[in-house]
């Protein structure tokens, strides 16, 4: 039982992980940060976080984004409500396009 449970998480792991990863190329995120930054994401953020993160990108059109600002996109961002969720997705997004993962 204690196998097909943690199957299961780790398949769910990696749905929400596929999922983060297509959402952020499809924003115009280059595949290998994006991968970089979905595997820190799901390691960081708890099931409810990746939700609530999820719902937020689906109201996010990218070619709006294109034409904010770094602080308008910022004040947006924060409007999550979750100073954690901003954190780890900063800092994901930082590390990781530094890196040149």
């Amino acid at each position: 039982l204690t196998v097909v449970t943690a199957a299961a998480l780790l398949a769910g792991c990696a749905s929400y992980e596929s999922r983060i990863e297509r959402s952020l190329t499809s924003a115009g995120v280059s595949r290998p940060v994006a991968g970089c930054m979905a595997d820190q994401m799901v390691d960081r953020l708890s099931s409810a976080q990746l939700k609530r993160l999820a719902r937020f990108a689906k109201g996010v059109d990218r070619r709006e984004v294109e034409r904010m600002s770094l602080r308008e996109i910022q004040k947006r961002f924060q409007a999550i409500g979750d100073p954690e969720i901003v954190e780890v997705v900063t800092r994901a997004g930082l590390g990781c396009a530094l890196m040149g993962a």
